[in-house]
């Protein structure tokens, strides 16, 4: 089954659908022929390594970048970004904070507004309601500057969900936030998608970020696609359980799909072994022969 096959929309309405998308900067290719459809209403991730062709491909599916071949849809109309009507569809949220640090949390998001041609009371209610929704109301006054890095992201976030979009893109939404606050972006995340029904469309090298939060997890590599479906899909095709064997130079996997056959295997064993529960991380190393770095 390829990837395409894999991410069809799933029996929900296609929201996006990309068809042989592939872009080059001079002899490098960071895009190779990549299709996939994302259904509405979905959590969806777009799980790679660094240098992989994430951001480049999120740059495609949101105009800042022309593809060399392939095409993209919006609900089955061709894509075109000079369309209003397509920039109002969806909203961007970029790998780093682009506020601007010396206007306070609310005037980044009045101008961000008038850019899209809000005004008056609709774009005032519209601030503080997403003010409100990002829990930064306390600071609609302080400059975006002065804070945090996680209220930064959150802000990024709120000043993308201002026209109110159908579809959120965000590229490695928690690049640079310590643990905690990234699994707080997690819990935001879920809220935009069920409370604003939203589609949320995220690229992420954070494996656990792509298995705690996604429907769907295509997984991209050397820009090229590898495989897609559900974190238990994709688990389920390299086998359910991970057996590993322990030995002086390194550890080596076996992998069973249901677990009495992991156990026989290790009966046969005489070394140190440990059976558990397959993980994204483990499908990756199957599937490309490496780690993720």
């Amino acid at each position: 089954m390829s990837c395409a096959d894999a991410l069809s929309c799933n029996q929900r309405p296609c929201e996006i659908e990309v068809a042989g998308l592939r872009r080059s900067f001079g002899k490098t290719v960071a895009v190779d022929d990549i299709s996939f459809n994302v259904g509405q209403g979905e959590l969806f991730a777009f799980l790679g390594p660094n240098g992989a062709g994430k951001t480049t491909t999120i740059n495609l599916l949101t105009g800042l970048l022309k593809p060399d071949a392939g095409e993209v849809r919006y609900h089955g109309e061709l894509f075109d970004p000079k369309r209003l009507n397509v920039k109002q569809l969806i909203g961007v949220v970029p790998q780093h904070n682009n506020l601007d640090r010396e206007l306070t949390a609310a005037e980044n998001l009045l101008i961000h507004g008038r850019l899209f041609g809000m005004r008056g009371s609709k774009l005032q209610q519209r601030i503080y309601t997403c003010l409100e929704f990002a829990d930064l109301t306390e600071k609609r006054d302080t400059p975006a500057g002065k804070l945090s890095g996680g209220m930064k992201r959150k802000l990024v976030i709120a000043r993308a969900l201002l026209h109110q979009p159908q579809i959120l893109f965000l590229d490695e939404p928690t690049v640079g936030l310590d643990p905690h606050s990234r699994r707080k972006m997690w819990a935001f995340l879920r809220r935009i998608n069920q409370e604003q029904d939203c589609t949320v469309f995220l690229t992420t090298h954070y494996i656990e970020e792509a298995e705690a939060l996604a429907d769907r997890v295509l997984i991209i590599d050397q820009a090229k696609l590898v495989t897609g479906g559900t974190p238990q899909e994709l688990k389920a095709k390299v086998g359910n359980y991970v057996l590993d064997i322990y030995n002086e130079e390194d550890i080596q996997n076996e992998f069973f799909e249901q677990r009495p056959a992991a156990m026989q295997r290790l009966e046969q064993l005489d070394t140190s072994v440990r059976i558990r529960e397959t993980t994204l991380e483990d499908v990756f190393l199957k599937l490309t022969g490496k780690r993720m770095d």
